[in-house]
């Protein structure tokens, strides 16, 4: 069973190489990826939400959850299943940035794009959250595009991302209830 999952995360990356890699399409992909390394784009979205009374919390949120995706994803995950990243291991897969160096599951920029992202999608009228959801979704592709995540990763990261958000809001909830 694990074999044959495997196999279909490596034929999804092969044939995203193969037939959806293009040239009017790959700076768009290593922008998505670039504006959400370290959380850019959220740390600069919460900072905004943060300087505004009626979206104060869900800055508050945003930051929390940005935390929690550091430490759970990067710091604990990444290390503990210490998966390889796929450039390294399917044949004939490259990778078209620059070869990231820690482990490959969860996906830091989905997971990191999807918990801020669920955050404003629980606080915000939509006009707010659709375009923080089609940031999001962009990027957890992107890692596909350029090669350096396996589609599960990417599912991990999205999930993950949801569940923190959950958490970030219950946090900062239950702080704002006993005025912490």
């Amino acid at each position: 069973m694990i074999d044959a999952i495997c196999q279909f995360e490596e034929d999804i990356l092969l044939f995203i190489q193969e037939y959806i890699r293009c040239d009017a399409l790959t700076p768009v992909m290593r922008f998505f990826s670039l504006i959400c390394e370290y959380g850019i784009i959220w740390i600069i979205i919460g900072i905004v939400m943060f300087s505004f009374k009626d979206s104060r919390k869900t800055g508050v949120m945003i930051f929390t959850a940005l935390i929690l995706s550091l430490i759970i994803n990067n710091l604990i995950l990444k290390n503990v299943i210490a998966r390889t990243r796929p450039f390294d291991v399917i044949e004939g897969l490259t990778s078209i940035i620059a070869k990231p160096t820690d482990f490959s599951f969860p996906s830091g920029h989905t997971g990191v794009s999807f918990s801020a992202a669920f955050v404003i999608i629980r606080s915000r009228p939509p006009r707010y959250w659709i375009p923080a959801l089609i940031v999001a979704v962009v990027t957890a592709f992107s890692r596909l595009y350029l090669g350096v995540h396996y589609p599960g990763d990417v599912a991990a990261g999205i999930i993950i991302g949801y569940f923190i958000a959950l958490i970030s809001d219950y946090i900062v909830s239950a702080c704002l209830k006993h005025n912490v």
